[in-house]
Order: structure tokens, then C-alpha cells, then sequence
């Protein structure tokens, strides 16, 4: 299973922070670093080693994992990270990560369990990203819901897979999650009381949320049965749909590529870049016209047309339907099949 598992693109930016917060020039390591555009799949073996290269520019941190990882934006953790920004409980938010970690790891590894008066969210130790990307993944998490809330929630308990460190490390440790941390268990955890769940936070949006739903849906489909090229293709054209800005030369930046090598890429696929625009738009239109909580306008300003008859026509040039019928047919099959 570990050597299925991946980060991505926008993960590995926290590296490029703290390089540059620390002021260190690290040009060999910046070099791989700013090779990764956001939406790119970067091996974890990669990622070990690219921290393991920055933390011995600092040989004298005692716990440099927990730094990195307190720099976490929501950047870094892509559609994921604002998604969870517009949850109206941080209960919701850890519900929200656990459904949608595979785009973040490539994989399910994270449960949200409850036990006793306590809330785990952990992750087997056999799943362990190694001690250093432990380190700053649970430090990561913690820091982020830190952000979101006035009252900053501290963990009753953090629990590590990796073997104990050394005092002065284990209080370093402590110091930064400001609870009790034990070392070598069966999983890697985070503990919080159970009644953190229903605390508010401060940027929920319910209708924005419901868009950044859909589309992290819908990026979980750019996974199976693609190459890292294709998923970075189509989630970066998810990402800038909503946003009206899906031209080809925008495409190629947030790929950090030409657009002259961009277009390269298409051509070996036997595709132009208004093939690529119909068919992915296609695709993800009838994922959405599935479902039935979402208007038709709602579908367009997610497809990225700048109004409904603009997608109306597409869609019947596309499938010789129109939206709205084909909406009509959807739920005239699912209010058939309920009734069965």
C-alpha cells in the first residue's frame, strides 16, 4: 500500500516557505521543488527525501518536521484546504478531509473515529510516511484547524508510529502540541474531545461550500485509469472553470510548462486544445446534471461559461441534448428507481 502513496504539487510549497522564511539559497533543492506544479503527483519516496535535503540545512532544529508543517496555508493542501475553509464545524471539516483525502494522498488512509469522550483522526503506523513526513503532516493538521477557530483547540493526546526520540526532542515535541506525545504506537493520532466537533468556524459558506463539493467530486474522477499527466490535466481545469479562466496558455502556467510543450503533449495524445476543453467539460456536465441539487446556472459557472445559453448550446453540440432535458431524464430515472 505505502508505495501506492503520493503528495502532490501544492504539499511540497511548504518546503519552498520554510526555505524561504529561513533564508537559505538551497538552489539544487529549489530547482526540484519549483519543477512541481500544483496539481502534479510527487512520489512520496521524492518527498522523504526533499525534506530529509532541507532539515540537514538546519542541523541544529530540534524538531524541524513540526516548523515546516506549522507553515501550512490552505495552498497547500489545494481544493482541499478551502473546501474544509468553508465547513460550518470543524467536525464537518474532518469529515470533509476524510472524504476527499485520495487527492491529496492518492489513497484512504485517515479515519475519524470517536472514542469515549475523545475524537481520534489517525492512520495505521503501517501506513506511516516515514518520521519526518509524519512529523510535519500532524503538525500540519493541527496548525490549520489552530488558524480556523478564536480559541484555538489543543489535542488531549498525539501519537507517532515512529520510535521515541530523545528528551530534548520529546519536549520539543510536546512543547509544540502542548500535550502529552507518545511514540512508537500501533497508529499515528491526533486526539481531540469529542465536543471540539460542533466548535464554529469563522469562514463557513454553505453555498460555496456546495460548489467546492462538486468539484472535488468531480476531481476524484480525473484518478482511475489516467497518468500523472492526464489527472494534472483535468484537475487543474477543475480548479479554473469556476473561475472563467481555462485558456491554454493559463492551463500551461499552472502546469509549469510552455504552452509550445503543452500543446506538444496534446498532440501525442491526439488531441487539440478545444478537444481536450469539449471533452472534459462534457464529462464533468453530466456528472453534474446527475446532480439533482445543483441548478443548471450552478453547473455552468462551474463548467466556466460565462452564462447558461452559452452552456445550453454546448451541451447540445456536444450530445445533441439539451441541459435541461437531460436533467428532466435524470430525475425521471431516480424517482423511478426509488420507487422500485
Amino acid at each position: 500500500m505505502a508505495a501506492a502513496m503520493r503528495v502532490t504539487g501544492a504539499w511540497v510549497q511548504l518546503l519552498t516557505d520554510w526555505l524561504d522564511r529561513e533564508n537559505l539559497p538551497a538552489p539544487a533543492l529549489r530547482t526540484v521543488l519549483d519543477s512541481r506544479s500544483p496539481a502534479d503527483v510527487v512520489p512520496l519516496p521524492l518527498w522523504r527525501d526533499l525534506l530529509q535535503q532541507a532539515v540537514l540545512l538546519r542541523p541544529e532544529r530540534l524538531a524541524p518536521g513540526l516548523e515546516i508543517g506549522a507553515m501550512i496555508q490552505p495552498r497547500h493542501v489545494g481544493m482541499l484546504g478551502y473546501l474544509i475553509l468553508t465547513c460550518r464545524t470543524l467536525g464537518e471539516a474532518m469529515l470533509a478531509y476524510q472524504r476527499y483525502e485520495t487527492l491529496f494522498y492518492g489513497q484512504d488512509m485517515v479515519e475519524v473515529v470517536g472514542q469515549d469522550d475523545q475524537m481520534l483522526v489517525r492512520w495505521p503506523g503501517a501506513d506511516s510516511t516515514g518520521e519526518l513526513a509524519d512529523s510535519v503532516a500532524i503538525a500540519a493538521l493541527v496548525s490549520f484547524l489552530r488558524r480556523q477557530v478564536d480559541t484555538p483547540p489543543v489535542p488531549t493526546r498525539v501519537a507517532f508510529a515512529f520510535p521515541a526520540p530523545g528528551p530534548s526532542i520529546r519536549a520539543a515535541f510536546e512543547a509544540f502540541f502542548g500535550c502529552p506525545v507518545q511514540f512508537a504506537q500501533a497508529h499515528t493520532c491526533v486526539a481531540f474531545p469529542v465536543h471540539f466537533l460542533a466548535i464554529a468556524l469563522p469562514h463557513s459558506d454553505p453555498s460555496m461550500r456546495s460548489l467546492l463539493d462538486r468539484q472535488a467530486q468531480a476531481m476524484l474522477l480525473a484518478l482511475p485509469d489516467s497518468d500523472s499527466f492526464d489527472r494534472a490535466l483535468q484537475q487543474a481545469m477543475v480548479r479554473l472553470m469556476p473561475e472563467a479562466a481555462v485558456t491554454l496558455p493559463r492551463l500551461a502556467a499552472e502546469l509549469h510548462m510552455s504552452v509550445r510543450t503543452l500543446q506538444r503533449r496534446l498532440t501525442e495524445r491526439q488531441l487539440t486544445w478545444r478537444e481536450l476543453l469539449d471533452r472534459t467539460r462534457e464529462q464533468l456536465a453530466r456528472h453534474y446534471l446527475a446532480d439533482l441539487s445543483l441548478t443548471l446556472g450552478d453547473i455552468a459557472l462551474l463548467l466556466g461559461f460565462s452564462e447558461h445559453s452559452a452552456f445550453s448550446r454546448a451541451y447540445r453540440r456536444w450530445t445533441g441534448n439539451t441541459p435541461a432535458r437531460a436533467r428532466k431524464q435524470t430525475a425521471m430515472a431516480y424517482k423511478t428507481e426509488n420507487a422500485v
